[in-house]
């Protein structure tokens, strides 16, 4: 079965193990998921069956919306409640001093991610060697954070919603809350992802394609049996010649093509709709 839909991943288990959960649910042995959900996360999780896994890079995955918890004091090398160590007891800020904390973190941000994250140096996974102990530091990234804002504060947890840049590190963004506040410490004791791009939760409904992707639809104005067959495509052929990445629509099935200067490749044959 060729499809794509939006899960929801709970919290406590990793994206593997709950895609292994998906194949079984519905006796898939291809499959795959974008945008990977940590154990201690939960949320929307795009899952594709068959042929589907192909187009993960083609779809409108951002922004993403978060809402996370921030547990102020709470002193955990993870980030969250994964690891923590220790627990300092705060005074009660006032909600005007939360809210500006929060909202300053609005716009184009540099920071370092988390040491606890699947970010690569050397080939290996950061968290891998975070485990091991291991001293390494992470070179700060870039994030937009499109809109921020203040859900709820009961000392010493603060709610938070950001819709943000694909790649933005939230337990991150609690900790550079926690230091606008002038606390040493600071981590989630909640993570949920509530859609990336214009995907939700919608009872794992199938996805319509054509609806999906991040990419131009363009037409095909020569025999529609070349793109049944695969043969190669004359650019003359085609309404849209400007060089970039495109959607044929073939009825049931459709086509990803690049169109070049003088060429153009498929990225893509027929895939079911």
């Amino acid at each position: 079965m060729n499809s794509l839909f939006v899960a929801y991943k709970p919290s406590g288990i990793g994206s593997n193990f709950f895609l292994s959960q998906l194949k079984r649910k519905y006796n898939q042995k291809k499959a795959g998921f974008s945008g990977t959900l940590d154990p201690f996360a939960k949320g929307v999780l795009l899952i594709g069956f068959g042929s589907h896994t192909k187009l993960f890079r083609f779809l409108n995955k951002a922004p993403k919306v978060y809402r996370a918890t921030l547990w102020l004091g709470a002193k955990s090398d993870s980030l969250d409640t994964e690891m923590i160590e220790n627990v300092e007891i705060l005074e009660e800020f006032k909600e005007s001093d939360i809210i500006n904390a929060v909202e300053s973190l609005k716009g184009e941000l540099e920071y370092e991610p988390p040491i606890f994250s699947a970010k690569r140096i050397n080939g290996q996974r950061a968290y891998d060697l975070a485990r091991a102990g291991k001293d390494f530091r992470l070179n700060k990234i870039n994030s937009s954070i499109y809109e921020i804002k203040l859900l709820h504060y009961c000392h010493p947890f603060v709610t938070f919603e950001a819709k943000v840049s694909e790649g933005t590190y939230i337990r991150s963004l609690g900790r550079l809350i926690a230091d606008q506040l002038g606390v040493a410490y600071g981590s989630l004791s909640a993570l949920q992802r509530l859609c990336e791009g214009q995907f939700l939760y919608d009872n794992e409904k199938k996805l319509d394609i054509k609806k999906s992707l991040n990419i131009k639809q363009n037409y095909y104005l020569g025999d529609t049996k070349n793109i049944e067959y695969g043969r190669v495509l004359a650019l003359s052929d085609l309404k849209i010649q400007v060089p970039g990445t495109y959607w044929l629509d073939n009825g049931e099935n459709i086509s990803v093509i690049t169109l070049y200067e003088t060429e153009v490749k498929y990225e893509l044959g027929r895939i079911e709709c």
